[in-house]
C-alpha cells in the first residue's frame, strides 16, 4: 500500500525536476550573462547540498529508531546517537559558515565586469563609495580542508585607506577572478582549515 502511494509522488517529482531543468537550460541559451552577483537561492543550494544531505541522513535515523514497533536496546540507541553526532560533525561547520556568510552578505550586491574595468559594491541598494586607488590591501582566505563539506567557503576582504573594510564571501560568487582583477593591490593570501571570520 505504501508503494502505491509513494510511486505517483516520486514520478511527479522526477517529471517536475526534468521540466524545470529543461526550462532553465532553454532560458540560459537566450539570456544575457549577468555581471551582478548576490546571495541567490541557487548559489546557496549549490553550497549547502552536501551538508544538508548529510544532516538529513543523520536525522532521519532518529524517528525510525524512536517510533519503531520493536523495543530498542541501549546499544542500538548508542549507535543511532553516534551516527547522528557523526553527521553533525560533518555538516555542522558548513552550516555555521553558511549562516555567518549569509549575515555578512545577504544585502550585498557586487557588480563586477573585468573587461570593462567595472567594480562596484552595493549594500542594501546603496552604492559603497570607493575607487580602486582607495584600496590599501586585500586579504584572500581560502580553505585548506579540500575534502570537507565547507571546502568551498572562503572570503576576500578589501581594506580601504580610511579604515573601512568590505568583505565578500563565496556566497556571492567565485572569488578567485576578483582576486586576479585586484592583483595590482597588495594582497595577503592565507589558507585556513575553517574560514571563519
Amino acid at each position: 500500500m505504501k508503494s502505491s502511494f509513494f510511486r505517483p509522488l516520486l514520478e511527479v517529482a522526477v517529471v517536475l525536476f526534468l521540466v524545470l531543468g529543461a526550462a532553465r537550460w532553454v532560458t540560459g541559451l537566450f539570456s544575457k550573462r549577468t555581471h551582478m552577483y548576490r546571495a541567490t537561492a541557487a548559489r546557496q543550494m549549490r553550497l549547502l547540498f552536501w551538508p544538508l544531505l548529510a544532516l538529513g541522513a543523520g536525522l532521519s535515523v532518529l524517528p525510525a529508531v524512536a517510533m519503531g514497533d520493536a523495543p530498542v536496546s541501549g546499544f542500538e540507541w548508542a549507535l543511532t546517537l553516534g551516527f547522528v553526532a557523526f553527521t553533525l560533525v560533518l555538516s555542522g561547520p558548513a552550516l555555521l559558515l553558511h549562516l555567518r556568510y549569509w549575515t555578512l552578505n545577504h544585502d550585498t550586491t557586487l557588480t563586477f565586469q573585468p573587461t570593462e574595468n567595472r567594480f562596484e559594491v552595493y549594500e542594501a541598494g546603496q552604492r559603497v563609495p570607493f575607487e580602486r586607488r582607495d584600496l590599501a590591501r586585500v586579504d584572500r582566505v581560502t580553505c585548506r580542508a579540500r575534502r570537507s563539506f565547507w571546502a568551498k567557503y572562503d572570503y576576500l576582504t578589501l581594506h580601504l585607506h580610511d579604515g573601512r573594510s568590505i568583505t565578500f564571501t563565496s556566497l556571492l560568487t567565485e572569488l578567485e577572478p576578483l582576486a586576479v582583477f585586484l592583483r595590482s593591490v597588495p594582497t595577503e593570501r592565507s589558507s585556513r582549515y575553517w574560514c571563519w571570520m
